[in-house]
């Protein structure tokens, strides 16, 4: 009886390691490449940017484009379901740093903060196009 406790144990807990791994590999599966559409809140106003990611390993590059900060470059990583990614932006002769960080909700969604150079910053949800 005990040996059969015992077995009955060591499934019960390859069953578990063995989701929790699955797990693992699918959220590591993740694939941010492609175009997004950000809804974003921020205390100096309200818009909606494009933008197109691509995504090698942990690494992010792409483009921003909105109406109310421009065209630009960006760069950025993505671990463990946590995004970060910046760009610059000139504003009346300053350049400031635009920084979004959040988390990874799907694979086609994600939400999360934006600081934009510490002169405004506020929230964002986005959805893959």
């Amino acid at each position: 009886m005990q040996r059969l406790r015992s077995y009955l144990s060591l499934i019960v807990l390859a069953s578990i390691l063995g989701v929790h791994n699955a797990s693992a590999q699918n959220a590591a599966k993740i694939d941010l490449t492609g175009k997004w559409v950000f809804n974003v809140t921020t205390s100096a106003g309200n818009g909606t940017p494009t933008v197109t990611l691509k995504q090698k390993g942990d690494s992010l590059s792409g483009h921003y484009s909105s109406q109310t900060l421009g065209e630009t470059e960006l760069k950025g990583t993505v671990k463990d379901g946590k995004i970060t990614f910046q760009f610059p932006v000139s504003e009346q002769g300053t350049t400031l740093t635009v920084t979004y960080t959040g988390t990874v909700d799907t694979k086609d969604s994600m939400k999360g903060r934006v600081d934009i150079g510490g002169m405004a910053s506020g929230s964002f949800t986005a959805k893959r196009q």
